[in-house]
């Protein structure tokens, strides 16, 4: 029988191959099974807690949901407890949620202080999405109208008040009542320009301005300036 060369160094090839498997399997085997299992492991462990974190969270909505319809009632003082729990144990953004619904009660309840506090630290806590930074400053400042001065509106509304932030119209509007009511009629004029001259200002916003233009304008406290 012809001696294949070539037959020969194959089966070699495939035998030591077989050997280092085989030696590698005696060697490694239990830490790639343990590896294996690892893996399977965590993946089972990331699908229990996506799984556990969706029951959570629709846990959560739910107790949102009912502490909502305690406020719908009147019953705020039970609608604050309920806030108040979704804040300490609930997931997702179920907590930020109930902390401003949480400061909007504490308005209602006539705490405007306490709301107040509430909705600034939410606007300058780290973490917190912008769009609800802006929305909880600006709550602030509606409420500051009220009770602050001028420059305290200002601390917490007059950043929103540039072209390119989307609560400028509101920002704009809250500065200027608070212009207004400080009987600072040029500074409210400017405000409430700003909103008039914006074509992108809701209707509603815009026509509370020219409003109040008009009477600015009428009370002769703030001529309109000559350019």
């Amino acid at each position: 029988m012809a001696f294949n060369d070539d037959s020969f160094i194959r089966e070699v090839n495939e035998e030591l191959r077989s050997d280092q498997l085989r030696f590698v399997w005696r060697r490694f085997g239990r830490l790639i099974i343990g590896a294996a299992v690892l893996i399977v492991l965590g993946t089972a462990a990331f699908s229990g807690y996506r799984y556990w974190s969706g029951r959570q969270a629709g846990s959560s909505g739910d107790q949102f949901i009912a502490a909502l319809t305690l406020a719908d009632q009147n019953k705020t003082d039970d609608a604050l407890a309920a806030l108040t729990t979704i804040e300490k144990s609930g997931s997702g953004s179920y907590p930020l949620l109930a902390r401003m619904r949480a400061a909007s009660l504490q308005a209602q309840k006539g705490d405007t202080a306490g709301a107040i506090a509430a909705f600034s630290a939410i606007g300058k806590e780290s973490g917190v999405p912008a769009v609800i930074q802006d929305a909880a400053r600006l709550r602030a400042a509606y409420l500051l109208v009220d009770t602050g001065a001028y420059d305290q509106v200002a601390a917490e509304a007059q950043e929103l008040a540039v072209p390119a932030n989307a609560f400028r119209h509101s920002a704009r509007e809250v500065l200027g009542l608070a212009a207004y009511k400080a009987d600072d009629f040029a500074k409210a004029r400017q405000w409430f320009q700003a909103i008039v001259d914006d074509p992108q200002s809701p209707r509603n916003v815009g026509n509370r301005a020219q409003m109040l233009l008009d009477l600015i304008t009428a009370s002769g406290k703030a001529p309109v300036a000559k350019g």
